[in-house]
Formats: structure tokens, sequence, C-alpha cells
């Protein structure tokens, strides 16, 4: 399965320490430059600079080809689309809202980090409540209604195991 990912969920799962399981979720990850850009950022946590010092092998930069201007988006989630688009991806990994509008307009399946973590934990790859502890923590911005959802559907998960 390929995808291509946006800044939010790499930077977030590089955060909470969940990062690894991208590669066993996903066959192949592609990160557009742009992305790499925002996520070396001054601004961007350490923690994020210095996991991508040396990206992990799993990790493909590619450039888009088409560049057209996509409005509302941010450089990272324009290239993300095209990306996608262009690699006929099986998934987009993307948070912004309007980034996940204009993908799944242009009909691609779109994921976020909420749903990376919860397909991890589907595969018994970590243990969903601490995961989302730990984004809570951040300054990840997500409804609590989604967080006391993804962990009601965790909890059934696990009772039905």
């Amino acid at each position: 399965m390929l995808v291509v990912a946006d800044t939010s969920p790499l930077r977030y799962l590089v955060v909470i320490q969940a990062i690894e399981i991208l590669p066993l979720l996903y066959e192949q990850v592609v990160v557009p430059q742009a992305v790499l850009a925002e996520l070396q950022h001054p601004r961007s946590p350490r923690e994020v600079r210095d996991w991508l010092a040396t990206p992990p092998a799993w990790v493909e930069i590619r450039q888009p080809q088409q560049h057209t201007r996509l409005a509302r988006l941010g450089p990272g989630e324009q290239d993300a689309i095209h990306l996608a688009e262009e690699l006929h991806a099986d998934v987009i990994l993307m948070d912004d809202e309007d980034g996940r509008i204009e993908a799944e307009r242009r009909a691609m399946a779109v994921i976020g980090t909420l749903g990376v973590l919860e397909r991890a934990a589907e595969r018994g790859l970590l243990d969903l409540p601490p995961a989302l502890a730990r984004l809570q923590a951040t300054n990840f911005f997500v409804d609590d209604a989604l967080i006391q959802e993804a962990l009601a559907r965790d909890a059934t998960r696990k009772r039905l195991m």
C-alpha cells in the first residue's frame, strides 16, 4: 500500500514516539519535498528536526511534477495532493481540514493522525489510550468527541478479542 504523507501526521507521530508504525502499516511512505521543508522549520519540535537529520530508509522523498495552486492550502498540502494523484496513492495522510476536503473532492482516501493510530492499535502495534494521551499532551487540535469515539471503539475491540 502506497501512502503520501503530509506534515501534521509525520510531526505528531514523531512527537508521540509512534513514527515507527508507518512502515509497519504501509509498504511505501512517500513524502513531498515541501513537507520535508515544513518539518525542518526552526519552529518545528527538536525531535522532529532530529528525526529528519537522518530520515529512515522507508521514507521516500519525491517532488510532484504538477505545481498548480490549490486555494487555501499550504505548500505541503498542495504537494501531497499533487503527488498522491501522480502516484495513484492508496491513501493520503493528512489532518488539515481544507486539505482533506480537497483530497476527498478528488476522490482520494484520506486518513489523519487519529486514523493511523487506530489502525496501528487494531493491528496490535500500539496501545491506543496511552498514544492518544501523548497526542493530547501536544498542541494537536482535535475535537474531544473524536478522541472519545476512538477510545470507545478501541475498548469494544479489546472486549471482543
